[in-house]
């Protein structure tokens, strides 16, 4: 992906001060050090020069988006025409080459070189007046933290271009009588884009049925070098492998970067998936337990924003009232990119399902500051909810409960955070980021043009439902 810089301007200026602008601009785009490369495009000069620009980037799979910068006056009505087919995501950087006035040097030709302040202005109007979803970052183009603001902007670009090519397979349909996990999928596609299908499980195991051996034994290399085999039940560990590779052998075949299961649905199959569900999501694909695609498609969404970071399919499982943790966990599914210290493969009974005992991966989730989050279908709109969270090192060692876990402590504190969560509607699994930041999420609900729910240090009960109130009455307009 790249993101291509486009300079407002006009021909009054004079050829001379034009180069100058272009020079400029292309010094401001090679000095931006972003998680993605900035691309210096135009100084846009006309109506057809935009125009002809964002019909270039809409079309050019590699633009993540545009960032546009006025380093001189440039009229606004030359950009309505472009900016009503803009599809890709935008960002208007209001900077200036120059830090500071030169006393001396600053002359007539400097004013009219150096016009941001008020050719950004001009822009930022067109763009409030024709109601245009768009990231506004003011600052000098050299400072860190302004840098910081465009990279998480980058991310959440990223996040919703990926999010509209995103398609989610489902092995049978999700937990009998499960209200949250449930949703609109033909909503969801044309906010999201997700594409949203199911698979039958026999699908599914036609396709283990034609795992080989050899297929196995290479997988199983891959585990024991990446995890500490701590079981002497191989043939639990080889079956996790032949369903990870026939699972991503569908995966591949449909373009599908998601999928979910359920234990209630394993039709065919010795085992519900948990080692292969977990290495596939370290692989990089989003996974929700129980049927539920919305969370699967949301963790495939995030790791594909922080493609290194630390992303993982989550559940709240059970409190601590004294010391006031969450317990997050699942039956199988963690993912091993939290985990703190090198995962252990090991083989348990579940308990539910009626399957054999599955291998999974057992660790402790690492110690940090974190979010949570949960797509629901608020009914007429999805709602985006992400609170703020200390991950903890646990405070015993639980030598009984044979899966991934992480501990943490919700913001603002324990009994408002669990408040704020229930009244918001959010659900029982969630997306667990190590990563993610305030300004990503603001810029992804933003492009996505999704209903956001933030709770923080700063949330109160109260102050929670006045918003959700205002924002019952905004989505019912």
């Amino acid at each position: 992906m790249k993101f291509w810089f486009i300079v407002g301007s006009q021909a009054m200026y004079g050829e001379e001060t034009l180069r100058q602008v272009e020079a400029d601009a292309k010094e401001i785009a090679n000095g931006l050090q972003l998680p993605f490369p900035v691309e210096y495009k135009v100084t846009a000069k006309s109506n057809d020069e935009i125009v002809r620009i964002i019909k270039e980037a809409n079309y050019d799979d590699e633009c993540g988006g545009i960032i546009t910068f006025c380093h001189t006056f440039s009229p606004s009505k030359m950009w309505i025409n472009g900016l009503a087919m803009l599809q890709k995501p935008w960002l208007h950087f209001h900077t200036q080459f120059n830090e500071s006035i030169p006393n001396e040097a600053i002359d007539m030709d400097y004013m009219n070189l150096h016009q941001s302040a008020h050719g950004d202005r001009e822009h930022g109007f067109i763009g409030a007046r024709m109601r245009m979803s768009r990231a506004v970052v003011a600052g000098y183009w050299k400072d860190p933290q302004v840098q910081k603001k465009i990279g998480d902007w980058q991310r959440a670009a990223v996040g919703s271009l990926f999010s509209k090519e995103l398609k989610i397979v489902r092995f049978g349909d999700n937990m009998r009588e499960v209200a949250v996990t449930e949703g609109d999928k033909v909503e969801t596609q044309i906010k999201l884009g997700w594409q949203v299908n199911t698979w039958a499980v026999g699908d599914l195991v036609k396709e283990m049925d034609a795992v080989t051996e050899a297929e196995i034994d290479v997988l199983m290399k891959e585990y024991e070098s990446c995890y500490d085999i701590c079981t002497d039940d191989l043939d639990a560990v080889r079956y996790q492998a032949r369903e990870e590779i026939a699972i991503e052998r569908i995966l591949k075949r449909v373009g599908a970067k998601a999928f979910s299961n359920t234990f209630e649905d394993l039709h065919g199959m010795r085992q519900l998936p948990g080692l292969a569900t977990q290495h596939l999501m370290a692989k990089g694909y989003g996974f929700g337990a129980e049927g539920d695609w919305k969370t699967a498609g949301l963790t495939a969404v995030v790791k594909a924003m922080y493609p290194d970071g630390n992303t993982s399919f989550m559940e709240d499982y059970t409190y601590d009232y004294k010391h006031e943790v969450i317990l997050g966990s699942h039956m199988l599914e963690v993912d091993p990119g939290i985990a703190a210290d090198k995962p252990r493969i090991e083989v348990h009974p579940l308990g539910i399902g009626g399957k054999e005992p599955p291998a999974r991966l057992v660790f402790e989730g690492i110690a940090g500051k974190a979010k949570v989050l949960s797509l629901i279908d608020a009914g007429g709109r999805m709602r985006l909810i992400v609170q703020d969270v200390v991950c903890e090192k646990p405070f015993q060692d639980m030598p009984n409960l044979p899966v991934a876990r992480a501990t943490w402590k919700p913001m603002p504190n324990f009994l408002t955070g669990l408040e704020c969560w229930i009244v918001a509607g959010g659900a029982h699994h969630t997306v667990l980021s190590y990563d993610i930041t305030d300004e990503a999420v603001q810029d992804f609900a933003r492009i996505m043009n999704l209903e956001l729910v933030c709770i923080n240090e700063n949330t109160t009960t109260v102050g929670l439902e006045r918003d959700l109130m205002l924002g019952d009455i905004l989505y019912r307009r």
